[in-house]
């Protein structure tokens, strides 16, 4: 904690009595809450962003590849609102750019996003009434809806027994929000974390979780870039280009793969990209032309909007795919998620 945050602690206190009684009235069923007829599994987390909800979303994804699936999400700071679902006619800006990267990744799954979750899943129900199971992305504080299972992901990076609410920290809620989830994956760790530092991880997670509560631990494994400006190999030199919460593990894998990035353009999380942007970067580019522009799939999905196209073309262009991992337990955790979903 340094100085400038103590200022910020009666805040803190404030905004989490605020949240803290919300809760309360939800589990004293004073506000109402909903269950629904199809199973209801929840990724979200405590912390304002960078936890990877998207790459492990995707991952729920293929656990269920044989089930019939929806994604719904909130759709953050998309320019429309209400329920809208994702077609061809459908862009970053219209869904959010997680909701339009799942659409670009999963033609097999129903998309969509709304504000009020409630509706958002009447609607998905109304649309496909088999439907066996819906992933809801970020609706951990989203109290309305009951789900069957709320997976809580919180960074090794940024651990949230360790955080402070806002504005003092980055927590949305107190610590012991944990206690909802049904289980917890600690996200973005090193390929290698020793078993005394797990054992200590997890201990301090059961401080704030019902008994027993599950905890895994996964982490990132990035792919072999993926051309999308003109087709040329993707060099170890790089202009790298990105609009995340987070980006110490992109930062660290690159390290260790051998890249090494001459210019960052960093830009806020899910951050809507202009021509400006574009000009700036091909500007730099062009005086490094022994350089390949890498980004994340998140920044992709915007960059590779048709306005940006005759901008794109000319340029060595490349996103990073990613997958999770777990770093053990996987099959008992897919297990965990299977079970349950009818057949």
């Amino acid at each position: 904690m340094n100085l400038l945050t103590y200022p910020l602690i009666p805040f803190s206190f404030v905004y989490a009595g605020i949240t803290r009684s919300r809760n309360w009235l939800y589990d004293q069923e004073w506000l109402k809450s909903y269950q629904f007829s199809v199973p209801v599994i929840n990724v979200g987390n405590l912390t304002v962003g960078g936890t990877g909800k998207t790459p492990h979303v995707e991952y729920l994804v293929r656990v269920l590849e044989d089930k019939k699936v929806a994604i719904l999400s909130r759709g953050y700071k998309r320019h429309t609102t209400g329920f809208v679902l994702a077609s061809a006619h459908q862009s970053a800006a219209t869904l959010g750019d997680e909701p339009f990267q799942y659409f670009k990744k999963f033609s097999n799954v129903l998309i969509a996003v709304c504000e009020d979750r409630v509706h958002g899943i009447n609607s998905l129900l109304k649309l496909k009434p088999d439907l066996e199971v819906i992933l809801l992305d970020d609706a951990f504080q989203h109290r309305p809806v009951q789900a069957y299972l709320n997976i809580l992901l919180t960074s090794y990076n940024r651990l949230f027994f360790r955080d402070l609410v806002l504005p003092a920290g980055r927590l949305r809620e107190g610590r012991n929000g944990a206690q909802r989830a049904d289980m917890v994956v600690v996200s973005k760790c090193p390929v290698k974390l020793p078993e005394a530092e797990e054992k200590s991880i997890v201990s301090k997670i059961h401080q704030y979780t019902k008994p027993g509560v599950p905890v895994f631990f996964s982490c990132y494994c990035y792919e072999t870039p993926v051309p999308f400006g003109n087709k040329v190999a993707c060099g170890k030199k790089i202009i790298l280009v990105t609009g995340l919460a987070q980006t110490e593990s992109l930062a660290t894998y690159l390290q260790e793969a051998g890249y090494e990035v001459i210019k960052h353009f960093n830009f806020p999380d899910h951050y809507y990209y202009r021509q400006q942007d574009l000009k700036e970067i091909s500007n730099f580019a062009k005086l490094n032309q022994d350089c390949s522009i890498l980004t994340t799939e998140k920044d992709w999905v915007k960059l590779a909007d048709p306005i940006f196209r005759e901008q794109i073309q000319q340029l060595p262009f490349f996103y990073i795919p990613i997958k999770v991992n777990f770093l053990k337990d996987q099959a008992r955790f897919n297990q965990l998620i299977l079970k349950g979903i009818t057949h």
